[in-house]
């Protein structure tokens, strides 16, 4: 039997980027994103520079947890994702009134370690209240461990590092706003340097069980192209940048990019386990808000850190 008369073929799949193509679109998502921050913070306009600022940053903690709370459930665990996006906006949300409102004029609350106390605070009601919610719960029967620990892990590596670019931004005696782009500037170089001279002369994978991508060579190239950034930035920033000279830009220079690294890492290890390549749908065709943030949400608590404890 002779077969029928043959079709014009279809058309043929869309290849899929390329890991420059990658790259190069989530770097000009991350500096849109970061741009319009740093537009914010740095306004003339007071509503601008701090309650748009707000709502940036919670709209990037909402999201990033809802892509955490994401992963959870792709890897078939159980979490309290309401309860957990509600808190942790919540907790947003007064640590900027703490910083803006109820700190400035009090001679003793405008001390960093007042701010700290007032989140700390924050942080208890949530893990008691998300017990008493465990209690009242009928849907995790015999799983509330892993429920309260998720929960609780989404809050803390989401909202709570995030939270760190707020006391940054209205660090007391200083003006943060220098530090919040200083910090950014050097990670997202790091990300630069590790990409570029991983893909030149990379040979030798880091933790390919992890990412695949990730090379010694380009870990190399982070440190020095952010340690590099970090001086550059410190000599053209000059007395802005509050207590800072050259030892502590090579240092901070190194410490953040190592950080970064180490970030990315992390939420490649939670991408891995829930069996997805990127966190979310927030940018199309690259990723979501947790592929932007990684590398920075550790950098915020050690930037915050250094300044309060060594700059200041």
């Amino acid at each position: 039997m002779n077969a029928g008369p043959v079709g014009p073929p279809g058309p043929s799949p869309t290849p899929p980027p390329s890991k420059a193509q990658v790259f190069l679109r989530r770097l000009a998502s991350t500096v849109f994103l970061w741009s319009v921050v740093l537009t914010a913070i740095f306004s003339g306009n007071p509503f601008v520079r701090e309650w748009v600022f707000l709502g940036l940053m919670l709209l990037l903690a909402g999201a990033g947890l809802l892509e955490f709370y994401g992963l959870v459930e792709k890897r078939g665990l159980v979490c309290f994702k309401t309860w957990g996006v509600t808190n942790g906006l919540l907790l947003m949300g007064a640590t900027f009134y703490y910083v803006t409102v109820y700190q400035p004029g009090h001679e003793h609350r405008g001390l960093p370690s007042r701010a700290n106390d007032f989140e700390t605070s924050v942080l208890i009601l949530f893990v008691l209240g998300l017990c008493v919610r465990e209690f009242v719960s009928k849907k995790n029967q015999s799983v509330g461990l892993t429920a309260i620990s998720t929960t609780l892990l989404g809050l803390m590596y989401v909202p709570w590092l995030l939270n760190f670019i707020q006391k940054i931004n209205f660090f007391p005696g200083v003006d943060g706003r220098f530090y919040v782009l200083y910090f950014i500037l050097v990670t997202k170089f790091s990300d630069v340097g590790a990409y570029c001279v991983g893909s030149l002369v990379g040979r030798h994978k880091m933790i390919p069980r992890i990412s695949p991508g990730k090379t010694w060579e380009g870990f190399a190239g982070a440190i020095v192209v952010s340690t590099g950034a970090s001086v550059l930035f410190a000599h053209l920033a000059g007395p802005r940048l509050a207590g800072m000279n050259t030892l502590h830009a090579v240092a901070l220079g190194m410490m953040l990019s190592v950080a970064a690294v180490i970030g990315d890492l992390i939420e490649s290890l939670f991408k891995r386990e829930a069996g997805v390549k990127d966190s979310g749908r927030f940018f199309p065709g690259i990723g979501g808000i947790l592929d932007l943030l990684d590398s920075l949400l550790f950098n915020a608590p050690l930037m915050y850190l250094y300044l309060r404890h060594v700059l200041t």
